[in-house]
C-alpha cells in the first residue's frame, strides 16, 4: 500500500493551489438563455433514499442523469426528470462528456471505485460518508483526486453546520483549557450476514450490486441500508450498514460524523491516534446511537464483541473513549477549565461562554482555518454543505470536507474496528497509515477485491 506522508499547512497550500491554477471550464450545456459557465451538470450514481435526499440542488446546478443498478428506481427518476438520462451501468454515464460532476450515494463497499473512476473521467464528486471501506481504498481515493484535479467533497455535512463549527472553534480556541479526555458514542462494529436467499426483483443487477464482494444471495433486508428499522430479535439492525462486507457497521456510519467533528475540533484532521485498543471487559454502559440500548454480551459469530469501548490516544496524550457516554454526531470535551458537548447541530459549553468571534464574517481561509490579530482561530465555515462543494467546483479551492479529512474520519473508525478484532492494544503511524511492527494488524488496512472490482 502506497504511504502517504502528514499532511501539512505547507503542502495542503500547494494542493489548493495546484488546483486553482487554471479556470474551470464547463461544456456547451447551458438551458436556453444561461451561459454555459452558469450551470453545473450533476449526475447520480445510486438513486435510493439517500441521493434523493441530495437532490435539491444550488440553483446553478441541473441534473442530467442516474445510474443505479435497479432499472425500477431509474424509472422513477425517469419520470420525475424526463430530460435526464438513465444508466444501469455507471462507467457508460461517466464516458458522457457533458456531465461536470456526479453525487455518489450507493453503499460503502462502491465508494471508492465510483470516486476513483469519476476522477478519471475529469468529473468532481460528492461521495456519501464513510468515505470508504477500508484504509487503502481511502488512500486511494485521495490520491486519484489528487491525481486528476478533481474536488471531492466528503458528505460529512455536519461540518457545514454552524453549531457544530462554533462548539469546535470553542475547543480549538482553549475556551475550556487543555483538554484531556473525550467521550464519544459506542457505535456497534458490522457482523457477517445470515439471511436467507429471496428472488432477485427483475431488472436488479444483483452481481454488479455485490462489487467487490463476493456474492451472496439477495434479500431485501440487506439490500436496504438500515432495512426500514427491522431489526434482529436480539436488537441488532438489518441492513447491508450491518454487515461486515459491506460496511464497517455504524463505527463508520455514524461513527464517521462523530469522530471527524472530534478530530476538527482537536487540531487532528490531517493526522490521526498513536494508539488504539478496545476494552475486553469494563463497566460501560455500551450503546448504539442517540442513547438506544444494546446488550453488551451480543456477539459476532466468530466470538467478537460488536461494542466493547475503544480507546484512542493521541501523541499529546489526549485521548477519545467510545463508552456511550457521549452523542452519536459528536463528543463530549473534558478540559481544564469545563466541557464542551458538540453534536448533529449544537455545542454546549459549560461554564456558558460566548464570544462573538465565533458569528463574524471572515472570508474561507484556503488551508480551512486561520488566527486573527488577537490569535483566535478560526475554522472554515459553511452554512451549506452542497453549495460549498458548488462554490469549490468554480474557484477549484478545497471543500470543506475535502476527500483527505474524509479519509482521515473513515480510517479513525477503520482502527476501532481492527482494535476490537485484534484484541490488542495497537500502535499507529497516521503518516505511514500502517500499525507499528504489527503484520497481523496490517492485513486488515485492505480487503481483497472481487474481480474485475479491483483498485491497483
Amino acid at each position: 500500500m502506497k504511504s502517504a506522508g502528514r499532511l501539512t499547512r505547507r503542502n495542503f497550500l500547494a494542493t489548493t493551489a495546484a488546483l486553482a491554477a487554471g479556470p474551470l471550464i464547463l461544456k456547451s450545456h447551458a438551458a436556453e438563455g444561461v451561459s454555459a459557465n452558469d450551470r453545473i451538470n450533476v449526475a447520480y450514481i445510486g438513486v435510493g433514499r439517500r441521493a434523493q435526499q441530495l437532490m435539491d440542488l444550488p440553483k446553478e446546478g441541473r441534473i442530467v442523469a442516474y445510474s443505479d443498478v435497479f432499472m425500477a428506481r431509474l424509472e422513477e427518476m425517469k419520470a420525475k426528470n424526463p430530460e435526464a438520462r438513465i444508466y444501469q451501468d455507471y462507467r457508460e454515464m461517466l464516458a458522457s462528456p457533458d456531465i461536470d460532476a456526479v453525487v455518489i450515494a450507493t453503499p460503502d463497499h462502491w465508494h471508492a471505485l465510483h470516486t476513483i473512476h469519476a476522477c478519471e473521467a475529469g468529473k468532481d464528486v460528492y461521495v456519501e460518508k464513510p468515505l470508504s471501506l477500508t484504509v487503502h481504498e481511502g488512500r486511494a481515493m485521495v490520491d486519484a483526486a489528487r491525481k486528476h484535479g478533481r474536488i471531492v467533497q466528503t458528505g460529512s455535512q455536519q461540518r457545514s453546520m454552524p453549531n457544530s463549527r462554533m462548539g469546535c472553534e470553542l475547543i480549538r480556541n482553549g475556551r475550556i483549557g487543555k483538554v484531556s479526555l473525550i467521550h464519544g458514542a459506542n457505535y456497534p462494529s458490522p457482523w457477517d450476514c445470515d439471511l436467507p436467499e429471496q428472488p432477485v426483483p427483475e431488472g436488479l443487477n444483483w452481481d454488479m450490486w455485490c462489487g467487490q464482494t463476493e456474492p451472496r444471495g439477495y434479500h431485501l433486508d440487506l439490500y436496504l441500508p438500515r432495512a426500514e428499522n427491522r431489526k434482529y430479535p436480539d436488537g441488532r439492525p438489518y441492513g447491508w450498514i450491518s454487515y461486515t462486507p459491506y460496511s464497517g457497521g455504524e463505527m463508520t456510519g455514524w461513527g464517521a460524523h462523530g469522530l471527524d467533528l472530534i478530530q476538527w475540533a482537536l487540531g487532528e484532521q490531517f493526522s490521526g491516534p498513536a494508539e488504539v485498543w478496545a476494552e475486553q471487559e469494563g463497566e460501560s454502559d455500551p450503546v448504539l446511537f442517540f442513547g438506544q440500548p444494546l446488550d453488551a454480551s451480543q456477539k459476532w459469530p466468530e466470538g467478537k464483541a460488536l461494542t466493547c469501548p475503544v480507546h484512542f490516544r493521541y501523541a499529546s496524550g489526549v485521548e477519545i473513549i467510545l463508552d456511550g457516554k457521549g452523542p452519536g454526531g459528536g463528543g463530549v470535551f473534558e478540559g481544564e477549565s469545563g466541557r464542551i458537548l458538540v453534536d448533529r447541530e449544537r455545542y454546549v459549553c459549560e461554564p456558558i461562554a460566548e464570544d462573538p468571534r465565533l458569528t463574524a464574517p471572515i472570508d474561507n481561509p484556503l488551508d480551512g482555518e486561520r488566527a486573527d490579530d488577537g490569535g483566535y482561530v478560526h475554522l472554515y465555515r459553511s452554512d451549506n454543505h452542497m453549495q460549498n462543494w458548488f462554490d469549490c467546483i468554480r474557484t477549484r479551492k478545497l471543500p470543506i470536507g475535502d476527500v483527505e479529512v474524509g479519509h482521515r474520519a473513515a480510517t479513525m473508525c477503520h482502527l476501532g474496528n481492527i482494535a476490537r478484532w485484534t484484541k490488542r492494544r495497537l500502535q499507529w503511524d497516521p503518516g505511514k497509515e500502517a500499525f507499528i511492527n504489527d503484520q497481523d494488524a496490517n492485513k486488515h488496512l485492505a480487503r481483497v477485491m472481487r474481480s474485475p472490482w479491483t483498485i491497483a
